[in-house]
């Protein structure tokens, strides 16, 4: 691992998350209304100025880049086709964690990742209520590190633990998949820590606060994964869908329908197997 963490991509990349953590916080102190794009799928202001702002400073800092966004997707199909076939592609969730946000639970983050050729290279995550941020990037040098508020940068590893009666499991504070109880007796699992964001649920693995974290559903999107993806490998740790396959980053089906399995490395093969037999 490099010893200074320094990278001129990832520092550009964290800086603009920052920015855009500073105007979520600002946000959430005042009055603010909750819009509904869908069922299960709040925005508010704050989804859409950090949006507008991290799209804005990428096309800054990168010139030409192509920006898969949540709050400004293409409407056609085609025109998403093209921008995913770029051989760099940023994948922005602006606010993951909308509903917490809502509902004053400090359980979101800013998630910036890049995709190169369709397999992520580049992830921060910054949480604005906690003020730190996990920054990962693979290469040919691997750079995995937590930032915290006050700007002290220390390595990031996954834990080494390989039993799984002692991990622990992450799981959606909003919806609980059938799938997760079985799951969790048939593999030992005594401790669920309840969470929300895909993104915080992987930085607590990436921290090595849990071990095991598992979406079952087919409501994450690719940027739901990029950033959170590329940080957790640069730690360590492992990212796959529910049969252990990697996530395609060049399908026009933005959705991903197969689930997430993100976990440390020891109990990766081992969390597989529990889902394909409980399935």
């Amino acid at each position: 691992m490099q010893g200074d963490f320094k990278d001129s991509e990832l520092e550009a990349v964290l800086e603009i998350a920052r920015e855009a953590a500073q105007l979520i916080r600002e946000v959430y102190v005042t009055p603010f209304s909750v819009e509904m794009k869908g069922p299960n799928d709040p925005v508010t202001r704050a989804d859409r100025e950090a949006n507008e702002l991290i799209c804005k400073r990428i096309e800054e800092r990168f010139p030409g880049a192509a920006i898969l966004a949540e709050e400004s997707v293409p409407e056609s199909p085609d025109d998403i086709a093209k921008l995913l076939g770029n051989e760099r592609v940023f994948f922005v969730d602006p606010l993951d964690g909308t509903r917490e946000f809502a509902d004053k639970i400090p359980e979101f983050a800013v998630m910036i990742g890049m995709a190169l050729r369709g397999r992520p290279v580049l992830g921060v995550v910054v949480r604005p209520e906690q003020g730190d941020a996990l920054c990962g990037k693979l290469g040919a040098q691997t750079i995995a590190f937590r930032e915290s508020a006050e700007g002290e940068r220390t390595p990031l590893r996954v834990s080494t633990v390989s039993d799984a009666s002692a991990a622990k499991m992450m799981v959606s504070r909003s919806h609980r998949p059938k799938l997760i109880d079985p799951l969790a007796a048939h593999l030992g699992v005594t401790e669920q820590v309840p969470c929300g964001s895909v993104g915080v649920k992987v930085s607590r693995v990436v921290t090595a606060d849990a071990e095991i974290y598992v979406h079952a559903g087919k409501g994450a999107k690719l940027w739901d994964t990029c950033a959170p993806e590329a940080i957790l490998i640069a730690a360590g740790g492992r990212f796959t869908d529910l049969d252990g396959q990697l996530i395609d980053y060049t399908t026009t089906d933005i959705a991903i329908p197969n689930g997430l399995v993100a976990t440390n490395a020891a109990l990766f093969e081992r969390v597989v197997q529990g889902v394909a037999a409980v399935r």
